[in-house]
């Protein structure tokens, strides 16, 4: 079965620093699309990054982009989203997710937290 793991979330300070992690089986990951979502208390769920599935293309929500770089290892079937000059406002759950075979599959996300 489809398994996302996110990891890497913490209490970070503004201005810090961020490398999220989502971990991926039950897929032959390198063949499909993933994205990094965020929901912060309160709002909607918001898509933050997307890469294809060779990594050759990305896409970045307004929100993040110039702070933020999606990659993935095909070989480690992980995904990556490394968050610089983290702000207040990025504080939410992190999720990632892909649609296999017209079906979408989420993590269970990993929380940060930017405060002082």
């Amino acid at each position: 079965q489809v398994q996302l793991v996110e990891s890497g979330g913490d209490l970070v300070q503004p201005g810090g620093s961020l490398r999220l992690s989502c971990a991926a089986s039950g897929f032959t990951f390198r063949n499909y699309a993933m994205t990094w979502y965020r929901q912060a208390p309160g709002k909607e769920r918001e898509s933050v990054a997307t890469i294809t599935n060779t990594g050759g293309y990305t896409n970045y929500a307004d929100s993040v982009k110039g702070r933020s770089t999606i990659s993935r290892d095909n070989a480690k079937n992980t995904v990556y989203l490394q968050m610089n000059s983290l702000k207040p406002e990025d504080t939410a759950m992190y999720y990632c997710t892909t649609m296999v075979e017209r079906t979408r599959y989420w993590g269970r996300g990993t929380q940060v937290t930017v405060s002082s």
